[in-house]
């Protein structure tokens, strides 16, 4: 029987995690996108050969917390017929994936023969296709209108890309020369991964190396079960809503905390819609794991262990799970922010003392772009105020964890300019502890080009918690010359040069009475 000491179970917890980290690394350096190199809109994580994660950098929590589900994807697509030296790659949302433009390659690792584990890494593609430039038309209805779909598929072979994969997807995206370099970052990440956990494995040898990793899976399910337990027992309950043109459809979840097990039942929520804003569980699965860290102990290891405890429920083809062929690029990015808001607002009835008020609750998505390029890019915004602490001003928060493109880049890349960017300020709020401020961006036109925007909390400010008050709503504006036209929160227009975006984004919600 092989013994793993405290000592050697921490050592081997930052072990896998820098092997995640440093594909994440390789990723970034390596690629050709501004989105992928300065926006880091990318994440990475190790898994054993059964497909449960071992370890993750902390990049993108709606990448991470979904990601098991590719690996799981690729198994069950290939089985026994999964081989060394074939990456495979799935971006369908119904199938591992979450929207079209995240695309997941994932790598096997064999030792001697035996496959012992698999690397992963998610990177969102700029555009991939569909009926707008970045892939996120406000109008679609199907999947299919949103960019090429990838099932589970056999990519690269002994390190040469596969055609019957790659010249499909160059083939059907405005930018085939940035997407191949970011392929080629990817499947750069993937080796020096393999490489990086093969060395600790056969640095342990088979048993001591099953042993560690047992080990690591089974301390995170501890880690997690105290936590929980230590949260007061019974059931929450919370709503909120998604803003569809002049309707709000609710997000509903009832948490059960039982003895160090918690599970979410979200078969309260509104149906699917003809629409873009349409979540896969797996995306759920992401916000539920992150929202429990935040509310429990952040320091738990984010591992398939620490998620054991933890169990959902949901209604197929409601808006927080959806099933084909509806359109989905929205859920992952916009969706995924409410129900996170959701979890966390439920938690707080359980711990006051531990769950932030909302922060904006959006990604802010601007997407531009013509049969030549495709800019995409999140804009920041407020931070929920915390107990005993005021919310941070122009910061991604929630299920997204990017930084901005900066305007040097920006300027360099695309046919528009940077006129103004700045705090947005009041906009936090009002509360003993003060929410964050949004973010003002303001964008001049060069050259004709279709602008899709999505966004979120545009109706209901981020709601404040123990009497703070509710953060400012988003805004959006067109200007044409002196006429400033305010834009929905979902929209795919034409614009054209001198034209002018101006995003005002959301400020957090405000903690205590003021």
């Amino acid at each position: 029987m092989v013994i793993i000491s405290p000592i050697d179970l921490e050592i081997a917890r930052n072990e896998y995690a820098a092997v995640a980290e440093e594909m994440g690394v390789v990723l970034r350096r390596t690629a050709y996108s501004p989105n992928i190199k300065e926006r880091v809109d990318c994440s990475a994580a190790v898994f054993i050969a059964s497909g449960e994660m071992l370890a993750q950098a902390e990049h993108i929590p709606v990448h991470l917390g979904s990601m098991p589900a590719s690996v799981a994807a690729v198994v069950d697509r290939f089985g026994s017929d999964v081989a060394d030296g074939i990456q495979y790659a799935v971006n369908d949302p119904f199938y591992g994936g979450t929207h079209l433009n995240d695309l997941t390659i994932v790598r096997p690792v064999f030792d001697a023969g035996d496959l012992i584990g698999w690397v992963g890494n998610r990177a969102h593609h700029a555009d991939v296709g569909g009926e707008a430039p970045g892939s996120m038309p406000a109008h679609a209805v199907r999947v299919d209108q949103e960019g090429i779909v990838v099932p589970p598929t056999a990519a690269v072979r002994d390190g040469e890309w596969i055609d019957a994969f790659l010249v499909p997807f160059l083939n059907a995206t405005r930018t085939p020369s940035e997407r191949l370099g970011d392929l080629s970052a990817q499947l750069g990440a993937n080796e020096v991964g393999a490489a990086r956990f093969l060395a600790l494995a056969r640095r342990d040898g088979p048993a001591r190396f099953g042993a560690i990793t047992s080990a690591l899976l089974d301390y995170g399910e501890r880690r997690m079960e105290a936590a929980i337990a230590e949260l007061p027992d019974g059931s929450y309950s919370f709503v909120d809503v998604m803003e569809w043109k002049d309707d709000d459809l609710a997000i509903a979840v009832t948490l059960t905390l039982d003895g160090g097990r918690l599970h979410a039942d979200f078969r309260g929520t509104v149906d699917q819609i003809a629409g873009n804003i349409n979540a896969v569980e797996a995306v759920t699965r992401s916000c539920l794991y992150f929202a429990v860290r935040v509310a429990a102990d952040p320091t738990i290891p984010p591992n398939g262990g620490s998620y054991r405890p933890i169990t959902l429920g949901t209604r197929p083809s409601s808006l927080v799970s959806a099933t084909a062929p509806v359109a989905v690029a929205a859920g992952n990015v916009e969706t995924s922010q409410r129900i996170a808001d959701t979890l966390l607002g439920a938690l707080a009835q359980a711990v006051p003392d531990r769950v932030p008020a909302a922060s904006q609750g959006t990604m802010n998505n601007i997407l531009i772009g013509s049969d030549h390029f495709a800019y995409y890019e999140t804009v920041a915004g407020g931070q929920g105020a915390r107990p005993g602490r005021h919310g941070q001003s122009g910061i991604q928060s929630g299920m997204t964890n990017t930084k901005n493109t900066p305007t040097e880049s920006l300027e360099q890349h695309y046919p528009f300019t940077v006129v103004r960017y700045s705090l947005r300020r009041g906009s936090g709020g009002d509360g003993q502890y003060q929410g964050g401020e949004g973010i003002e961006r303001e964008l001049e036109f060069s050259e004709p080009s279709t602008l899709s925007l999505m966004g979120e909390r545009r109706r209901h400010g981020p709601w404040g918690l123990n009497g703070g008050g509710a953060g400012a709503t988003g805004e959006d504006w067109l200007i044409r010359g002196s006429s400033p036209e305010r834009l929905p929160g979902k929209v795919t227009v034409e614009v054209r040069p001198g034209d002018r975006l101006l995003v005002r984004t959301p400020g957090g919600g405000g903690w205590g009475t003021p």
